[in-house]
Order: C-alpha cells, then structure tokens, then sequence
C-alpha cells in the first residue's frame, strides 16, 4: 500500500439524492447500515426508536455518544438498519456505523473521533470451539477413579 498525504477531496460527503450520508460498521456477527442527515434529532434503528430497540440504557447511551463528542447531539436524523448478532454487537456495528458517517458529513469531526477510537473495528471475535472440549477452552471434569 502506498502511504499518501489525505487531501480535502478524500472526505468530500458523497450524499445521495435525499441529502443522506451512507456509511456501514460492523461488531462481531453483527453489520449496520446508517443513512445520517441534517435535522431536528430522530434515531431510528429498523424502524424504531433507538431507546425502545435497546432497552439496556447503557446500550442506547453508547449510540449517542459520537454525537456528544463532536457536539451535535441534536443536529441529525439517523435511520440504520442492523441485522446479524445480539444487541451488543449490534451496538456496537451502529456505533462504528455512525462515526464514520459523521466523519465523512465533517472532516473535522474525524480527529475528535478518532481520538477517542471510535472509528476503529472491534476485531474481537468468539474463540471457535475445539473437538474434546465442552466450549473454545472448557474441559471436561477430571475424575480420579
């Protein structure tokens, strides 16, 4: 790979014909799609409120995060979809989802985000399960007799 110097055209928003901002993420099995716009706040993951979809309040705090970080936590309509996974690594795919998203609607949003890793993929995966074994590291009871 060549290393270059990143340059204003690199994150020129590419929006769409409604004025979105397209960006995916994904966590462990899970993959979001986030379509990002300017407007009175609206957070809507397939089709329903963010809060109600995540009914653990840390979960649905952790969406809105990125906002509070670049300071514009009630400038945007977000409408994701997110499939695959449990409710932690779908979460997590809208969270990395959204940051990149808001990276790209503002270059300058990038160094804050970044600061705080939030537009790099959590690599962790479950560990696979291995033959003679219960679970990835589990063993079986040892008995003496």
């Amino acid at each position: 790979m060549l290393n270059r110097v990143v340059q204003e055209q690199d994150f020129a928003p590419a929006f769409d014909r409604l004025g979105r901002i397209y960006s995916s993420g994904s966590r462990k099995e899970s993959t979001a799609r986030v379509w990002i716009k300017r407007g009175n706040f609206s957070f809507k993951v397939n089709g329903v409120s963010y809060d109600a979809y995540f009914k653990n309040d840390s979960l649905a705090r952790m969406l809105i995060y990125p906002l509070r970080l670049v300071k514009e936590e009630n400038h945007f309509i977000i409408v994701a979809t997110v499939k695959g996974g449990g409710t932690s690594g779908q979460a997590g795919a809208i969270l990395l989802a959204v940051s990149k998203a808001l990276r790209l609607f503002d270059q300058s949003f990038g160094s804050i985000l970044r600061s705080k890793k939030l537009l790099t993929r959590d690599s962790r995966m479950v560990e696979r399960k291995k033959y003679g074994r219960k679970k990835a590291r589990k063993l079986s009871q040892y008995s003496k007799r």
